[in-house]
């Protein structure tokens, strides 16, 4: 993990760590990587990694195991494991829940099961996207208006990607056309616009992250349209996920390298650094609860009552901390909040 120094005077464990921008444009190089792996396999491995890549939604199990999940997962072990920031948010976390349940549970009486997926995944996309071109905002510098701009521009065409790959097997070919047209025309105009207003950047520094996010939707289309679906998904999720754990482990590292939980007492008795402890436990949480989770819940129902009830886990538990994770993640981060006492920045 790289992050800057901001004292050189402390001792190597009291000097608190500030997350650097540098690091965090790093991570899109996962873009190039991701299109030079498309354009080998196409030119000269005859495609096999289109052919043996997941290519369907109920082959990314993997993905959700090493993605998706353990960055939710870690969110909540966040809030939940340091008392002052769940007792600063136990009012929204209790109301937030009660409509979920209100939303899912008498919705799903009469809203179609393709709206809810539609609208979680909306969700979804703007929360991927919202975070990066959140990061990169303090740098980019843009008038308000361009931002919103180019965030709605980026979820519109990610939320078209992300149907035209979930949705594939149910929608017929022409609808999945529909959906490229779409998005292509909608990257477009991203592009475009992002042409307008880079002049609104000042900074060599700022241009390179603008079209980094640009390129982040703009490429994760391209792989769509050439059919490496589990590249294009790859493409965000690793960015996003990655710039997560980056300000996670940072937190943690600034509030708890002297222990200030039960958590990090523990696993400073046990010798582990303050940057594996996080990781490891949201890892292992979402690999035991994506592969063994549902057996687990189903058998025990069906011993107790009869009846087994049927993905708990995976859609219930891991849904509801997913919905939680989105919601959450849009105040806990902002400047007057808790968190960001334990953040800082530097180039």
């Amino acid at each position: 993990m790289s992050a800057h120094m901001l004292s050189s005077t402390q001792s190597l464990t009291d000097q608190p760590l500030a997350v650097s921008f540098r690091l965090l444009l790093g991570l899109y190089a996962i873009i190039p990587i991701c299109i030079l792996l498309q354009l080998a396999d196409r030119f000269f491995w005859h495609g096999y990694l289109q052919q043996n890549l997941p290519s369907s939604p109920n082959h990314f199990i993997l993905f959700q195991i090493l993605f998706g999940t353990p960055h939710i997962i870690a969110s909540a072990l966040l809030l939940v494991t340091n008392g002052d920031y769940f007792k600063c948010y136990q009012r929204k976390l209790l109301n937030m829940t009660l409509l979920l349940a209100l939303v899912f549970g008498v919705g799903s009486l009469f809203i179609p099961y393709k709206v809810f997926y539609i609208a979680v995944a909306a969700w979804t996309v703007f929360h991927v996207l919202k975070q990066q071109h959140g990061v990169a905002r303090g740098i980019c510098k843009l008038p308000t208006w361009a931002f919103h701009l180019l965030l709605w521009l980026s979820v519109a065409a990610g939320l078209f990607v992300y149907m035209g790959i979930f949705l594939k097997n149910s929608l017929e070919p022409q609808q999945v056309e529909w959906l490229k047209h779409g998005a292509g025309s909608l990257c477009i105009g991203l592009v475009l616009c992002a042409l307008l207003f880079q002049r609104y950047v000042t900074t060599v520094f700022g241009k390179w992250f603008l079209w980094a996010n640009v390129f982040l939707v703009v490429s994760s289309f391209y792989l769509f349209v050439q059919q490496y679906y589990f590249l294009a998904i790859l493409v965000p999720r690793l960015v996003h996920d990655a710039t997560a754990y980056i300000f996670y482990v940072t937190h943690d590292y600034n509030k708890h390298r002297h222990p200030q939980n039960r958590l990090y007492r523990l696993t400073s008795q046990c010798h582990i650094h303050i940057f594996l402890v996080l990781p490891i436990l949201s890892f292992t949480l979402a690999f035991v609860l994506q592969s063994y989770g549902d057996a687990w819940i189903s058998s025990l129902t069906y011993t107790l009552f009869g009846t087994a009830v049927k993905k708990a886990v995976t859609l219930g538990l891991l849904g509801y901390l997913a919905l939680m994770h989105y919601y959450t993640e849009a105040f806990t981060w902002k400047n007057d909040s808790p968190y960001r006492k334990f953040i800082a920045f530097a180039k």
